[in-house]
């Protein structure tokens, strides 16, 4: 692997960066990034299907990566188990940042519990004070960090590249599963006997919170079953963005 050192970890590196990993294997992504970042690089798990693979080539290409995950408060049982089962399973410990809780009982207090079913708007409210901000207190001091994007995922994520500048966090992105097909991850999960989440085999295909996610029916998108109540071009939470706008196929 061409070694980096001399590029500067910044917007300007993205484009040499995509050319250099174009064609390179999501282990060898990892270990680039590890290699290149150091202890300013990250990963952010969903706990998803894609991020239990992640977590899996980390665990065997670059051990010393930072693991963090979001507890926005209203996740499934399942999910929480899964914490619990991946750590055991890859003797770690993963990270649990939390929202701020004097600011999900004003949100509560002024719009309701369930304040998500309302509007648009106050879905993004609540997903920017479970999940925005405690991501940017999770990033804090980082140069980088690794996300589980793949481009069929979504009619948002089909201009994902292997790395990328992250205009809202301002840091490098990294997709090492960014070209991976949907059959390609669970080959992944069931050859190497990774843990995932039980609710994959009910349907839910992409999981979050659980007041936001139901199981997809056969032939839809894969994240159809989140803010199933929104039109497809809405449905991101605002983690992923990119020139102040969602990734959106042209």
């Amino acid at each position: 692997m061409e070694k980096t050192d001399d590029l500067p970890r910044n917007q300007d590196s993205v484009s040499a960066w995509q050319t250099l990993l174009a064609e390179t294997n999501a282990s060898e992504v990892i270990r680039w990034a590890a290699e290149t970042f150091g202890s300013r690089l990250c990963f952010a798990s969903s706990l998803g299907a894609e991020d239990q693979v992640i977590t899996h080539f980390i665990a065997e290409a670059a051990p010393g990566i930072r693991l963090f995950t979001l507890d926005t408060g209203r996740l499934f049982p399942e999910t929480y188990q899964l914490i619990d089962n991946t750590e055991v399973r890859y003797n770690r410990r993963v990270e649990v940042f939390a929202p701020n809780t004097q600011e999900v009982e004003s949100m509560v207090g002024e719009h309701g519990i369930n304040l998500f079913y309302k509007s648009v708007e106050n879905r993004k409210l609540c997903c920017s004070i479970r999940k925005i901000h405690p991501l940017k207190r999770a990033l804090a001091g980082v140069d980088a960090w690794i996300c589980g994007l793949r481009r069929d995922q979504a009619v948002t994520r089909q201009q994902v590249q292997v790395i990328e500048w992250d205009e809202q966090f301002g840091i490098v992105k990294i997709n090492p599963l960014w070209n991976w097909s949907e059959q390609q991850v669970w080959d992944c999960i069931k050859n190497n006997l990774i843990p995932y989440n039980p609710l994959h085999d009910k349907g839910f295909l992409s999981i979050g919170c659980s007041c936001c996610t139901r199981a997809v029916a056969a032939g839809e998108d894969v994240r159809a079953g989140r803010w199933w109540w929104e039109q497809p071009e809405h449905k991101e939470c605002g983690l992923h963005r990119k020139d102040g706008k969602l990734v959106r196929a042209e």
